[in-house]
This record gives structure tokens, sequence and C-alpha cells, in this order.
């Protein structure tokens, strides 16, 4: 691989997939043009709109596009079509699911980071929340999710099985440790322990494994106290590692606490391939509207920098997305009164990545709320 020069498979998905993945690119070709990289971007067909085109979800052409492509850059996926029918047998879940296995995306991750700016826009209190810095690391292909299912013909008896081996388990265990070796050097494990046999080998292998890394604290909390301590004080957390579905509720209740799931990346990494995309869902209803909120797709991008060894671009994209949101160049979920659209949004922060302070935006006028361009 050419060291300038990146392949990105991009599928935007349903819903909003397509409008926040449009103002992702829009920032990938301004981090191009500043810092003279070429990004050679592939599409393919996932989800609803895949199903509607080829009755797949995730067709063969989109599966081997990604694996021919350094990295993914998805949008969202989800229709309400498939969201209100429970008797249909083919839904666009399934090509994500599908996806994340045939990637061998183990690893989710996903931070959260509160912007001072934005304290307000909680539901929490700014004395629980200020300060808030979180990595959760939830495991992505095992567990409950991908194991066997089965629903009797009369409909009156369902079973899904989870399980959990200790290669699944590895893994994610070190990439965690890894993160919290960077950070504060504190890793918990979220488990139910006390009940569930897969939960006490996860504690037993994160034990086995705690023996690597002397530097790193390790403890660990049933999922229910966890859910209630992000709430009571989500700053004593640093990195989290946990179990597929127990990560899936953790991640999406800590989402919560930034103000808005709008702003909210995540990148699931496997040993040859990674997928980034915003933790949100489709949200139909503000389809083709331009409201809907593109920076947890932009970070998602960053994120991606960061695997493409772009940690310049990354952080340089980062501090442009600061910068909108100090000055309040947000969309409606952040800002009530003179919100900005989708595409206005992406262009303030490309357009900050290539001029920084010599923008053609006036940025006297944006603070004060007013977009004036001079």
């Amino acid at each position: 691989m050419n060291k300038n020069q990146f392949k990105i498979a991009v599928l935007p998905g349903d819903g909003i997939g397509p409008e926040v993945i449009g103002e992702s690119i829009k920032i990938l070709n301004a981090i191009a043009e500043a810092f003279h990289y070429t990004f050679e971007f592939t599409y393919g067909l996932m989800g609803a709109e895949a199903i509607y085109q080829t009755g797949n979800p995730l067709p063969d052409e989109t599966l081997k596009i990604c694996k021919e492509s350094d990295a993914v850059l998805f949008g969202a996926i989800g229709d309400p079509a498939f969201d209100n029918n429970p008797d249909a047998k083919v839904r666009p879940e399934q090509g994500l699911l599908k996806l994340r296995k045939e990637l061998g995306l183990f690893a989710n991750i996903r931070p959260l980071k509160m912007y001072s700016s934005l304290i307000e826009k909680s539901p929490l209190k700014k004395e629980i929340i200020e300060g808030t810095d979180i990595q959760i690391f939830r495991e992505l292909v095992s567990g409950i999710y991908f194991g066997e299912k089965f629903t009797e013909e009369n409909g009156e008896y369902a079973y899904d099985v989870c399980k959990y081996s200790r290669e699944d388990i590895i893994p994610i265990v070190h990439m965690a440790f890894q993160e919290a070796q960077k950070r504060r050097k504190k890793l918990t494990l979220i488990d139910k322990a006390n009940v569930l046999d897969t939960s006490r080998l996860w504690r037993k292998v994160c034990k086995e494994i705690a023996s690597e890394y002397p530097d790193v604290e390790l403890d660990f909390m049933f999922v229910d106290n966890a859910a209630m301590q992000l709430i009571l004080n989500p700053k004593q957390f640093d990195v989290i590692v946990t179990e597929n579905m127990f990560g899936d509720i953790i991640s999406d209740e800590a989402s919560v606490i930034g103000g808005s799931i709008g702003l909210l990346p995540s990148a699931s990494i496997g040993e040859s391939n990674a997928l980034f995309e915003p933790i949100h869902g489709s949200y139909p209803q503000a389809k083709g509207k331009g409201i809907a909120n593109p920076i947890a797709s932009i970070l998602s991008t960053a994120m991606m920098l960061d695997y493409l060894k772009l940690e310049q671009a990354a952080e340089k994209l980062r501090k442009s997305v600061e910068y909108a949101i100090e000055n309040k160049y947000v969309t409606v979920d952040l800002k009530a009164e003179q919100p900005y659209s989708t595409s206005e949004v992406g262009s303030f922060i490309a357009d900050y990545i290539k001029f920084s302070e010599k923008s053609y935006y006036n940025f006297e006028n944006v603070k004060i709320g007013k977009s004036t361009i001079v």
C-alpha cells in the first residue's frame, strides 16, 4: 500500500446514512488537499436499500469491495418497513452482523468525551459529567447475538444461546489493556459473573491477562450496577471492556451523557479489516431534511485516519470539530435557535481543516450566530 494512497469502501446505508457519509467524504477530500493524500472511494449497497435493490442486505459485491479496501466507512442501517414487521425473514441488520463476522471485526471501540461547551445539553448535572472521558471496548462477533436461535412453530417457546471461548475473549482484552496503558491506567470489566458462566470465563481470562499489564488497575463491575454507576459517577471509568450484548446496551446508555447521540463515533477492528461508523441509527424521520448531525460520522472518520496511521490529519480533524462545537456551528439537536444544516456543518469543518483561521468564514460573526462569508 502506498503510504499516501488509500482505498476506502463507502457504505452509505439507510435513512440519514447517505447524508452524514456525504459530509465525511467532504472532510476526507479536505484532508487529502491539506495533507497531500489520495483517497479512492468505492461505493457499495448494504441494509434496507440493498434488500430493495437486490433482495440481500449484504450483496456479495459489497463484501468484495470491503475486503479489498484499506478501511470501510459506513453510514447507518435500518428501515421502518422492517422494524415494524416482526415476521420479516430478511432484515437490514442481518447485513451488518454478517459484515462484522466476514471481516472478523471482533472489537467495537466507542469513545465518550464531554465537550465543555455542550455540558448544558446533557440530561445529567454539570458536576457529575464534567471531565468524563471513557473508551468502551465491546466484543463484536460472539455471544448471544451470534449463538444458536430457535422459535417453536407455534411461537410459544424460543431461546437464544450465549457462547464464548477463550479465543473470543483474549484479543479484545489485550486491546483494552493496551489502551488503558496509554490513558489513566484503569480497566473495568463489566459482566454478570454472579449469574452467568460466560461472565465467569471473561473474568478468569481478564485476571490471567492482567499479569502482563502490571501498570494497569483491573476492576470488575456487574452490568446492572455499571448501568447505574454510568449515571451516578461516569468519571470513575477510564477504559471499559465487555461482551457483545452488555456492550451494546452500556455504550448506548453512555451516549446520552454527551447530550446528543449525533456526536459519538465508533470503530470496529479486526486482524486485517476495520469499519468506522457513527453509533446512531438511520433516523428515518430526518431523512432528506438536512437536520442530521454529521459530527459522529466525521469523528468516526478521524478514528479511521488513526487506524491508517495518519495521526496528524486525525488530530487536525478533531480540532476542527472542537472548533465548530465551541463556536456553536452545529445542527438543531445541539442548537435549537439558528441551527446550521448537515451540509453547512460539514462545510465549516472542511474549510477549517484547509484554512484554519484564514478561512473565508468570518469567525467573529460565527461566534455571535451569524454566518457571514467575507
